[in-house]
C-alpha cells in the first residue's frame, strides 16, 4: 500500500505537465509545417523551425495569456527536456574531425572562437545588454548560432526571454550573411579555399554554410563544411568553461560534481561513442531525431514564455550587439586566413 501514494504522485505530475506539453507540441508542429512550406516554395528554409517555434510561441504569448494550468508543462519543456536534447546532440558529432583537420587549423579556429567570444561579450555589455544576454549573443555569433545559444543557456541559467531574444536577433542575421558573403569573394580576392574558411568561420549553421559556399565552388563547400564542423566541436569546451565560471562566481568553492552539468557529460560521452564507431548508425539516427524533436519542443516552450512587448524594450540593443559581434567575427576570421598563408 505504501507504493500507492508514490504512483499517485507520479501520475499527478504527468497530468500536470501534459496541458503545457500539448501547447508546446502544437506550436512546434506549426513551426515544422511552416518550414516545410518554405522549402516547397523557395527550395530552402530561410527561417528554420527552431526559430519559427520561438517566434510563433512568442506571438501566441503576446496576444493570449496562457492559463496557469499550462505553466508546469511549458517549464518542463523549457529546461529538463532541453537538457536531455543537448546531451543527445553528442551522438551527432564525431570528434575525429579534430584529429583529421591538421595541426594548424584546430588551434586557429579555437583562437578565432575565443577572440570572437571575448569581443562579442564586450560589445554586448558596452551597448547595455545584461551579463547573461551578452554571453548568449556571444556564443551564438562565435560558435554555431541557435545550437550554441540553446546549449549555453542552462549553463549560465538564462531565462526564456533572454534565450528568445538572442536566438531571434542572431538568427535574423543568418539570411543576409548567406546572401551577402559570396559577394566578398571578388573584392577581397579570396580563393575558393580562403572563402570556404571564411564561410565556415562566420556562417551559423551547416546548411547555411552549404548555401553560402556551393554557388562559389565545390572546394569552397568542402573546406567550409570541415571548418564549420571543427568550429561546432568547440561548443562542448566553451559551455564547460562557462558552467565552471558561472558556478565559481556564485560560490567560493566548487565541488567536482558541480563543475560539469550532467548534460555536457552526456554530450561528450555520446560524442566519444560516436567517434569510436561503437554506436550503430540506426541508433545514432534515432538519437539525432529525438534530440531535434525535443529541441523543437523546448524552443516552442521558450517562445511561450516571452511577451514580444517586453522584447521590444531591448531588441534594438540586441540587434546592434549581434551585428557588431558578427563584424568582429568576420574580421578575426579574415585575420586568421591572411596570417595562415592559405591560398
Amino acid at each position: 500500500m505504501a507504493d500507492i501514494p508514490e504512483k499517485t504522485t507520479a501520475l499527478s505530475k504527468v497530468a500536470d505537465v501534459m496541458p503545457g506539453l500539448t501547447a508546446c507540441a502544437a506550436v512546434a508542429a506549426s513551426a515544422a509545417a511552416l518550414q516545410a512550406v518554405e522549402v516547397a516554395w523557395f527550395g530552402r528554409a530561410w527561417l528554420e523551425a527552431l526559430v519559427l517555434a520561438i517566434l510563433l510561441g512568442a506571438v501566441v504569448r503576446t496576444v493570449w495569456t496562457p492559463p496557469p494550468s499550462l505553466r508546469p508543462g511549458v517549464r518542463f519543456a523549457a529546461k529538463p527536456l532541453l537538457e536531455v536534447a543537448i546531451a543527445l546532440l553528442g551522438a551527432s558529432f564525431g570528434f575525429g574531425a579534430i584529429l583529421d583537420a591538421g595541426p594548424f587549423l584546430v588551434p586557429g579556429i579555437a583562437g578565432v572562437v575565443v577572440a570572437a567570444l571575448v569581443a562579442s561579450y564586450a560589445i554586448g555589455r558596452t551597448v547595455g545588454l545584461s551579463h547573461r544576454l551578452a554571453l548568449l549573443v556571444a556564443c551564438g555569433n562565435s560558435i554555431c548560432g541557435n545550437s550554441a545559444i540553446v546549449a549555453a543557456a542552462p549553463a549560465v541559467r538564462a531565462d526564456g526571454e533572454e534565450v528568445a531574444l538572442s536566438i531571434a536577433f542572431t538568427a535574423a542575421l543568418g539570411v543576409p550573411v548567406v546572401l551577402g558573403l559570396p559577394l566578398l569573394v571578388e573584392p577581397l580576392g579570396l580563393s575558393q579555399t580562403q572563402y570556404g574558411m571564411l564561410a565556415g568561420l562566420t556562417v551559423y549553421a551547416v546548411p547555411q554554410v552549404l548555401a553560402a559556399t556551393v554557388p562559389v565552388g565545390a572546394l569552397s563547400a568542402q573546406v567550409g563544411t570541415l571548418v564549420k564542423l571543427v568550429r561546432v566541436l568547440m561548443l562542448g569546451p566553451v559551455v564547460f568553461a562557462l558552467s565552471v565560471a558561472e558556478r565559481g562566481n556564485r560560490r567560493g568553492r566548487l565541488r567536482v560534481c558541480e563543475m560539469v552539468p550532467w548534460f555536457i557529460l552526456g554530450f561528450f560521452g555520446l560524442g566519444a561513442l560516436r567517434s569510436l564507431d561503437v554506436m550503430p548508425e540506426a541508433l545514432t539516427a534515432f538519437l539525432a531525431s529525438v534530440a531535434s524533436l525535443l529541441t523543437l519542443l523546448s524552443m516552442a516552450a521558450l517562445g511561450l514564455e516571452v511577451d514580444l512587448r517586453m522584447m521590444g524594450r531591448s531588441g534594438g540593443r540586441v540587434t546592434v550587439a549581434a551585428l557588431l559581434s558578427l563584424i568582429a567575427l568576420a574580421a578575426a576570421s579574415l585575420g586568421l586566413i591572411r596570417l595562415s598563408g592559405i591560398g
